[in-house]
């Protein structure tokens, strides 16, 4: 019996010697400086959901989605948190990227201006004038708004510039409207201001396509399946966390960088991208979970409207995979 409980004791005290397993050290670009959109990366690191699957994050804001997957192409970054037709654009050109995760499955693009105007519709915006930055994503889809809702471009002035030139221009009073995210350049105008901004949403009328997700380097995906999966179940995770406590989330942006903006407009911001997570499609279904549908759609609008290549018709699935995200109730 000695014997037995002396070796029993040899075990455990070697399993106690044993040096824990290293967490896998992940970076994480994102597509711009941190707003409110942002929210469930930094809530999911706070709260250790990473940590439970081996991971340790490091998150690092970004300077657009462009050089966010030029940075993942590059491995510079695991994982970047971009605009997918922007990343559709640079794989159909030959970067070896591709997204693991679509998170904003319905659009965000609107135009937007102060509320006290009262331009609420797309008939409001006629003798307005609106701020665009050319080329951008938003600027590119801005014909088929037209398109969809009637109007002419002879029916508003424009002016144009860079993305702060743009916001200038609505707070100053140089533009009635401006093309931009929901959830991003209408808190921006907001914390500015204080003064309440609505948006006309392009996905209000009829344009439906995907938005922000997760994407990797193609070979970085092959090299490290399983990273990928615990990486994308941590994410899915954060989000779900996420989305059941929007103002913890979005403090735990200013936890993690005091100077990452208000609480009240973070809030606010995450809270205007949670409807984007899903569509009629996905409603019932977890984070990320994107439809081929939505996809194929998003692929055919970039090919007519925003300058996608038309071979990236023949094979959409090309620019995405289901293959690592979690199954239900997982």
């Amino acid at each position: 019996m000695k014997r037995w409980i002396g070796a029993v004791s040899a075990v455990l005290l070697t399993f106690a010697a044993m040096p824990a397993q290293a967490a896998d050290k992940v970076v994480l670009m994102l597509n711009w400086y941190v707003y409110g959109e942002h929210a469930p990366f930094y809530y999911g690191k706070a709260k250790g959901i990473y940590a439970a699957e081996g991971i340790e994050l490091e998150i690092q804001e970004g300077r657009g989605s462009a050089a966010t997957t030029q940075a993942v192409a590059a491995k510079t970054a695991d994982f970047g948190y971009v605009d997918v037709p922007t990343m559709m654009r640079a794989a159909i050109k030959g970067a070896p990227v591709v997204a693991t995760g679509v998170l904003l499955q319905t659009s965000p693009m609107s135009a937007m201006g102060f509320a006290d105007k009262n331009i609420r519709k797309p008939e409001d915006i006629k003798g307005k004038t609106v701020a665009i930055t050319p080329a951008d994503s938003m600027t590119q889809i801005w014909p088929l708004f037209l398109k969809k809702t009637g109007l002419k471009e002879s029916d508003f002035q424009t002016v144009a510039g860079d993305g702060q030139t743009k916001l200038n221009a609505v707070i100053n009073g140089q533009a009635d409207l401006l093309l931009g995210y929901v959830m991003d350049q209408s808190m921006k105008i907001k914390d500015a201001t204080g003064k309440d901004v609505y948006p006309i949403k392009f996905a209000d009328y009829g344009i439906n396509m995907v938005s922000s997700g997760i994407i990797a380097n193609a070979d970085y995906v092959k090299a490290n399946a399983d990273l990928v999966r615990r990486f994308m179940s941590a994410t899915t995770k954060a989000v779900e966390a996420a989305e059941k406590e929007p103002k913890a989330a979005a403090q735990s942006i200013l936890d993690a960088n005091p100077k990452g903006g208000k609480i009240d407009t973070l809030t606010q911001g995450f809270e205007l991208t949670i409807p984007l997570y899903r569509t009629a499609e996905t409603k019932s279904k977890r984070p990320f979970q994107v439809t081929d549908q939505n996809m194929t759609d998003s692929v055919n609008l970039m090919v007519e409207y925003g300058g996608l290549d038309a071979k990236a018709k023949d094979n959409p699935k090309a620019f995405y995979t289901n293959d690592y995200l979690p199954k239900s109730g997982s």
